[in-house]
């Protein structure tokens, strides 16, 4: 399952600066992952101080 990210996200940036395959992208009002993209490693939810990014 991919992750996504809620609507708890601060857009901070933290997790699109640590994705290792640059599935995250600055979206309207948060940040947003391609799940096309996303290889479901965890290093996202691993580094978000809020705990935006969950599996789908």
């Amino acid at each position: 399952m991919a992750y996504v990210i809620s609507d708890d996200c601060i857009s901070c940036g933290a997790c699109a600066a640590e994705c290792p395959v640059n599935a995250i992208s600055e979206g309207d009002g948060k940040y947003v992952i391609d799940e096309g993209l996303c290889t479901e490693c965890g290093s996202c939810a691993a580094t978000c101080p809020v705990g935006a990014p969950q599996q789908d």
